[in-house]
């Protein structure tokens, strides 16, 4: 079936079967390759997206379903050519390591300082605590939501 998709503000029409994952669409059909496929059932969130500005494990989302919603990708995030500030704050404070991880991440960390712009420790970590690094050990990545924080709040 033919379906069309908003995906970074752009619309794109591709062809699915009924039973095909976001996930799987976006990096396959469109070659938006920056999600990751971790685990498939929803507990990694390498695969993390924003689908109507509601972060989303994207392996769990029938393509089908997301018709009609907006998509944001980590490859949307950048505005000419300029960093989110989110993913400036990842890599000032050197909050990457492997980078499997990062771009789930990131999009969660959007997505939880747009509902809570000044999110208690304890808030980060209950909002990231779906997303697994095996690299980090988190300790720079609550330095990054915090300098994201602080820049996010200067520019409102």
């Amino acid at each position: 079936m033919n379906i069309t998709l908003q995906v970074n503000g752009v619309e794109h029409q591709v062809g699915i079967d009924p039973g095909d994952l976001l996930i799987d669409t976006l990096r396959e059909n469109l070659n938006l390759t920056g999600s990751k496929k971790g685990c498939a059932t929803g507990d990694c969130g390498a695969c993390t997206i924003l689908l109507d500005d509601t972060p989303v494990t994207s392996c769990l989302v029938l393509s089908a379903t997301a018709v009609g919603k907006e998509i944001t990708t980590i490859e949307g995030l950048a505005t000419n050519g300029d960093l989110h500030p989110v993913q400036q704050a990842y890599v000032d404070f050197s909050a990457v390591q492997c980078g499997y991880c990062t771009p789930g991440i990131i999009m969660m960390t959007v997505g939880l300082l747009d509902e809570n712009p000044h999110p208690s420790d304890h808030e980060i970590r209950e909002g990231l605590a779906g997303n697994l690094c095996r690299c980090t050990g988190y300790s720079k990545i609550m330095l990054a939501v915090r300098g994201a924080e602080m820049t996010m709040s200067e520019d409102s």
